[in-house]
């Protein structure tokens, strides 16, 4: 993190879990960004300038990294879902949520919760749910388990691309990530997707078209999650293609919360 985004970090005001980088409160909706395995609040500073002033941005922040690196990881799905849940605004705001990865699954039980426990100490449903990077399988091991050597993590997370290979030749740097990365692997390969059981918000599924973790006709099975309309968007690049394709992203997203906004 740059000290620019060191400094927005610490301004936040939104809680422990989650950043606003950019002074959008004012905007009529917000997006609440969830990071991949392994990533952190910060990956979506780009994303939230592009969106503010007319969305709002709010990035998760999971235990274990950055400025919670002293916090315990959390090392399932149901228990990052947990936390996000809990520390949703409750102003009544209209709110969407974009997840990439693991932030696509953890997205998706966050909004099945707010479905199965409606309560006026929790916010509504989404108005939209955007899950970026497919992850339509879970990346287990060969043996099928959740346990991860981190030969075999590291050797996976290059074989992604998106990483900076510096990262790949530096002891200290693997040393202060591999923690937060093993767990959210753990999470990943332990999570059982639930049975046949369909949202009541519009999903846009996007994906790189050099995706080798999904392919288009496997993100298009999201569209089995939702009563409402479905989108796919194929962008160019390979599983973080939003590396390069911020714009396009934003445009999706604006374009889609559009009835929201009033633009």
């Amino acid at each position: 993190m740059d000290r620019g985004t060191a400094q927005a970090t610490r301004k936040t005001g939104a809680g422990v879990w989650l950043r606003r980088y950019h002074g959008s409160a004012a905007a009529p909706v917000r997006l609440v960004c969830l990071p991949f395995a392994g990533g952190s609040a910060s990956y979506y500073f780009g994303l939230s300038a592009l969106l503010s002033p007319g969305i709002e941005v709010l990035s998760v922040q999971y235990p274990g990294r950055q400025d919670r690196h002293r916090e315990p990881c959390l090392d399932s799905v149901a228990a990052l879902a947990d936390g996000v849940t809990g520390q949703l605004p409750r102003d009544g705001k209209p709110f969407a949520l974009f997840g990439h990865s693991l932030g696509a699954i953890v997205a998706f039980e966050v909004t099945r919760r707010l479905r199965h426990r409606p309560s006026p100490s929790l916010p509504g449903l989404p108005t939209h749910l955007f899950v970026s990077g497919g992850l339509a399988r879970p990346y287990r091991p060969d043996d099928g388990s959740a346990v991860f050597g981190d030969a075999d993590l590291l050797a996976h997370l290059r074989a992604m691309g998106g990483t900076d290979e510096r990262f790949f030749g530096s002891p200290e740097l693997q040393e202060l990530i591999l923690p937060a990365l093993r767990a959210d692997y753990r999470a990943v390969g332990s999570y059982e997707a639930p049975g046949p059981e369909r949202l009541d918000c519009p999903i846009t599924a996007l994906i790189g078209d050099a995706d080798e973790r999904t392919t288009p006709e496997e993100a298009a099975t999201w569209q089995e999650r939702t009563t409402a309309d479905f989108a796919l968007r194929v962008l160019p690049g390979g599983h973080f293609y939003l590396n390069d394709c911020q714009e396009e992203v934003a445009a999706i997203v604006t374009t889609a919360l559009a009835t929201v906004t009033g633009t």
